[in-house]
This record gives C-alpha cells, structure tokens and sequence, in this order.
C-alpha cells in the first residue's frame, strides 16, 4: 500500500460516489498527485459491494466474486494491500436446475452459446441439439450495428439454446432478459466474432481458441478471504492514508460550472473543485448534471434498473447434504421463485474455514421488471428460498439463521443500443471540461469493469488537470493566468 501524500497546493478534484468506481477513481486520482475529496450519500462505501455475517460467520451480502482474466480489480486489491488475502473458488463446477433435475453446468460454450451442439449434451432435447447442428446450414445472419443476444442466438441456435442457458447464465449477471440485452455491450466478443463469421458456432469457436492460453494462466474469478466486501473498505482507507478525505452520509445536490473550475452543493454550502468525477448511479448522475448538460442527463434518465434480493442461509453442517459443486442457476422458463443458488461455504473456503460446523448457501431472486416477488415480506422470500432450495437438492432443515439483503434498482440494464447511448452521455460530458463520469451504467457491471470505467474517467480527466498540475506547481505563473482565460 503506497504511502505517498498528495501536495497541499495540488489539483482539487471531488469524486461523487463512494462506491468501488469511485473509490477507484479517487485511489488513482492519488496516484496522479490530486488532491481529492469523495462524497457518499450512504452512511458507509462500497456500494453494491457489501461485508457482512451471519451465524458468526463472514459472507458477501453483495457480489461474492470479481473476473480475473481482466487484470483491474485484482491488481486494484494487491494495491490496497489485499494481495495476501486473494482466493480463488475452491470448486467452479455448477449446476442447471432444468426440468426437475439438477444437470451439470456444459463446458465448451460462451456465456451460453455453444461451439457445438456437443457441448449441450444432457441439456437440452434431441430436437433442440439438432437444431444447433442447423446453424452451420443456415445463410448468414447480419448483427448489424447491434442486436440482442437472445433474438440472434435463437435465429442461429434455436430459443431452446437461449431459454435454458443463455438467459439463466445473463440472467445471474444482469438480472434482465436475454432477448431485451444487447450483444454489442453485454457479449462484445460475441458481438465481434459473429460480424467475422457467417456461422455462430463457428464464431464461438474462434473466442475459445483464441482465449485457450488465457485459460492456461490462472482462475476465471478471484474472491478475497473474508469477502469481497472487503475490497472497497481496503481501497478507502488506502484513500485516506494518502490524504483523501472521504465523507459519508453527505451527497451532492447539483453541480455549478464557475470561470475556474467547478462547484459542487453540498448541504446548502459549495465545495469548489478543478475537476469533478461523478461516479453515482444513472438517475442521480442525471440529476447532479440537468442543470450543467440537460442532453446528458436525459439519456441517463433513460437507463432502466433491474432490481433484486439475495437471501443469505446459514445451516449446521450436520442437518444438511448438498450436490457436488458451487450451486446452480435456474432458467425462467422453469418457473421457478429463485434464478441461482451458491452454496457459498463449498465455493469459497475461508467460509468454512471460520466455522466447521456452519453451512452457508444463498439464493437469489428478483429480474427485470419482476416487481411483485420484491415486494414480499423477507420472511416470504426466505420461504419461497427455502421451498425451492428442497426442491432443487432435497435440504429441508431449518437453518440457523437468515438474512435478506434488497438491492433495489441495483443492476443498470443494457438493452439494445445502450452502447450508443453511452457514446451520447460521453459526447454531451466531454464539451464540459473537468467533468467525467464513471460506474456500473456504462461499460459493464462486474467489478473489473466498473474500476476500468473509472480509470478511463480519470484518463478523460488528464488534459483538463495537467494545466492545473503546471499552475501549482509554479506558483509565479499562477498569478499571471488561470483555468478561466
């Protein structure tokens, strides 16, 4: 962990947001030589990112895991000190619970689609594996600018393909509908591949020999001994101990463009800044930035939100026998209550490492635009965990205890043409110098993602702060000029 400080006389920039975007911004903010102020409505940091306990023992009531083929969040953790603590899945086999049975999880595919009908075997019916095999006789498909996932490979695939893996597989990262999700910002290997091949098996086929030597270097997904939770708790105080200052409970109401630079509202009060980097949620960034760019605002008005709730259970490891592997997801065509189960304590050894005797699992319910399961009272959503989870592997004790953790509007959606939204959202920020924006509703919602978008904001940010960096660092110069001429 660096323990560089960041000069008096440096750049100011205000980050709004606390959580792990913004926390990322305001960590290489530091790194940058700023001098940085983050607000966090909230009453803690972290955002979807959430430590917590049950029956004595640690767990992630938030995301449990973070992508490590993509060198962000786990390079991020080593700087704040965590390197020590990572850890990858004890087990990465899973589960389909699909008409009645739990089947296992197929290799061989791409969040769901297939290189051959092959990897599908034991999935899906005969008639649905022969009309996979259809797809290399089929004319080419054209994805044009962007296309949703789910109409596409069910074009090329048949729907059987998409109902029972495409949609359970997006389904467990986005909580939205695979024929609504956009390909070009969910998938965009797929996206790409497909534009170079006429044949969508064939185009799968080409990711995974291209990403063989990657598999070859290390696990899909990292966690980190006590929780992922843990990250932006590292990362903040890592903040702090460079100087940052960090205030909880205190969120900004607007922002004022001024001759030198910005003004943040805080509380009826003005926190003046070189630069700023918004790191909220879409409908707060919109209204923080209506009355600085009404164009940015109104396409983050547009994002929609799925919401969800994660149901935390934890067992005495006597009253209970689970399946092999780290849980299973649940296709909504089944009709089931629940969209995944993670028998947590299985997946991630510090869990049972803390208390032999205690079992954890977790389900998790709630998609887009299902409204009426979220507003069932927790213990509602306990038994309708429960009566599932007794389904799909015969637990029927009572456990332990409990814990029900909404997350309401917490997963921005990336319907079709949600790339080029951003692209508006970005083109509208840019003719505002010193502003950027950063978060889960841009570039991707899983952790690597959300830090490189915060990166990227910082990078936008480096013209804009290099004059500021010169001026403080010559203060004759300074009196002679400013930001305002």
């Amino acid at each position: 962990m660096s323990a560089t400080h960041t000069r008096p006389d440096a750049g100011h920039v205000v980050v709004v947001g606390g959580g792990i975007a913004g926390l990322a911004a305001a960590h290489r903010l530091l790194d940058r030589g700023m001098r940085v102020t983050v607000l966090e409505a909230a009453d803690r940091v972290g955002g979807k990112l959430l430590p917590g306990e049950i029956a004595g023992v640690r767990v992630d009531l938030g995301a449990e895991s973070m992508l490590a083929r993509r060198p962000e969040a786990v390079s991020l953790a080593r700087e704040a000190g965590l390197a020590e603590r990572l850890q990858a899945p004890a087990t990465s086999t899973a589960s389909i619970w699909t008409r009645g049975a739990l089947r296992p999880m197929p290799k061989g595919h791409v969040m769901g689609v297939p290189g051959a009908a092959s990897a599908l075997s034991g999935l899906l019916s005969d008639e649905g594996l022969r009309r996979i095999e259809q797809d290399a006789e089929l004319p080419r498909t054209e994805v044009g600018d962007d296309v949703a996932v789910g109409e596409y490979v069910a074009a090329r695939l048949g729907r059987e393909v998409v109902d029972r893996l495409v949609e359970p597989l997006l389904g467990g990262v986005y909580a939205g509908d695979a024929y609504r999700i956009s390909m070009r910002s969910a998938v965009p290997q797929l996206f790409h591949a497909a534009r170079d091949h006429a044949s969508l098996t064939e185009a799968v086929r080409d990711i995974q020999a291209k990403g063989a030597a990657a598999a070859r270097t290390g696990p899909v997904f990292m966690g980190i001994e006590g929780g992922v939770g843990r990250l932006p708790l590292a990362v903040a105080e890592s903040v702090r101990a460079r100087g940052g200052e960090i205030r909880l409970g205190t969120g900004a109401d607007g922002l004022n463009r001024t001759p030198a630079g910005w003004e943040v509202l805080v509380d009826g009060r003005t926190v003046e800044a070189d630069a700023v980097v918004v790191a909220a949620p879409a409908r707060q960034a919109a209204r923080l930035l209506r009355g600085v760019s009404g164009g940015a605002a109104a396409e983050l008005d547009a994002v929609e939100y799925a919401s969800m709730a994660l149901v935390t259970l934890a067992y005495r490891r006597v009253d209970i026998a689970l399946p092999e592997g780290s849980g299973f997801l649940v296709p909504p065509v089944d009709g089931r209550t629940i969209k995944a189960s993670t028998f947590a304590s299985r997946k991630w050894g510090w869990i049972g490492d803390e208390d032999p005797d205690v079992v954890v699992l977790r389900t998790s319910v709630g998609r887009y635009a299902e409204t009426e399961i979220l507003q069932r009272e927790d213990a509602d959503l306990v038994a309708l965990s429960r009566h599932d989870l007794r389904e799909a592997t015969g637990v029927a004790a009572a456990p332990l205890q409990t814990r029900v953790t909404r997350w309401t509007d917490g997963l921005p959606q990336y319907p079709v043409g949600h790339h080029a939204r951003v692209a508006r959202i970005r083109e509208h920020v840019a003719r505002l110098p010193g502003l950027a924006v950063c978060g889960a509703a841009y570039d991707g919602v899983g952790i690597p993602a959300c830090i490189a978008s915060a990166y990227a904001a910082v990078d936008q940010l480096g013209g804009d702060l290099r004059g500021v960096e010169e001026l403080t660092a010559n203060p004759v110069q300074s009196l002679h000029g400013g930001a305002g001429e």
